[in-house]
């Protein structure tokens, strides 16, 4: 079933239907990795943020259970994040290169993708026991699913609507606050703020989609092209960490100058273009918003 909850039904019910296949199928990839491990790990990480937002949603209702899951879902996915994140810098390496304005720039960040490829290969190589933190995971995930057994929220629908709408308000706001410190100070923290808010806000539309089927839908596709935008803002910053972190990885001083030119360059373009599209994701006020969530369900 898809990731929604119902408005008709059990609330608890509901929330432990949408909880448990998303553990399930988490356990189930990394079990079976069709599409082998690190395409597993990537599929697992995104089924936890998906339990992250929706344990973030109810936080207020239920804060022990939130902080204790939230912490062993975190705690998990790091576990599993290294060789997966080490991947995800050839994405982004490979994405300059597209936009490359020159050849040499072009042939430069070609040579960076190629490096960044056999530094994913060495710590592949160099990870030991990932069968065994596999199947780890996949134990502590069951643990999970049986700490749902524990959670419940009152039988009122009215209380329910409440909650639903105080939790959509509270993450317009930290939104909102997010928005305006990328303004004032366009910090790479401030923008990975916003882009773990628009995650939370697309996943809620997808969540409460049977409220309003066309607009949540509508208002869904809109914050996930700006979580990718903003997803490949925070992609940048990562590659800038990396070479200043680890220097010995880019030896050709002009393949590190075109790599941070491109850099610079992309970065201000997407962030341009990702705020103005904030702007209207966010336009509605926060209270405003929630109060229709809260009528809608209703």
């Amino acid at each position: 079933m898809p990731f929604r909850i119902r408005p008709d039904a059990d609330f608890t019910d509901e929330f432990r239907r949408v909880a448990t296949e998303q553990l399930e199928r988490a356990i189930a990839v990394l079990e079976k990795r069709p599409d082998g491990a690190d395409e597993a790990v990537h599929d697992f990480r995104k089924n936890l943020k998906r339990l992250r937002s929706l344990y973030r949603l109810v936080a207020k209702e239920v804060p022990d259970f939130q902080k204790c899951e939230n912490a062993r879902l975190r705690d998990i996915a790091k576990s599993l994040s290294a060789i997966r994140d080490a991947a995800a810098l050839i994405g982004t390496a490979e994405y300059l290169q597209k936009g490359a304005r020159s050849d040499a720039e072009s042939e430069a960040l070609s040579r960076i993708v190629a490096v960044l490829e056999a530094r994913r290969d060495w710590m592949a190589k160099a990870e030991s026991g990932l069968e065994q933190k596999l199947h780890e995971t996949a134990v502590t995930l069951k643990d999970a699913i049986a700490a749902l057994d524990e959670v419940s929220f009152k039988n009122s629908h009215r209380r329910n609507a409440r909650m639903l709408a105080k939790g959509w308000q509270r993450t317009l706001r930290r939104a909102r606050a997010a928005l305006t410190a990328c303004h004032d100070t366009a910090a790479a923290e401030d923008f990975h703020e916003l882009r773990k808010r628009t995650y939370d806000y697309r996943l809620y539309h997808a969540l409460l989609r049977n409220l309003w089927p066309a607009a949540m839908k509508a208002k869904h596709d809109d914050a996930e092209e700006l979580a990718e935008q903003l997803g490949r803002i925070n992609d940048l910053s990562v590659l800038s960490q990396l070479v200043e972190a680890e220097p010995q990885l880019i030896t050709r001083n002009e393949d590190l100058a075109h790599l941070l030119d491109a850099i610079i360059f992309r970065q201000q373009e997407e962030r341009h273009s990702a705020l103005a599209s904030a702007e209207r994701v966010f336009a509605d006020k926060p209270r405003r918003e929630a109060s229709r969530i809260e009528a809608l369900w209703l």
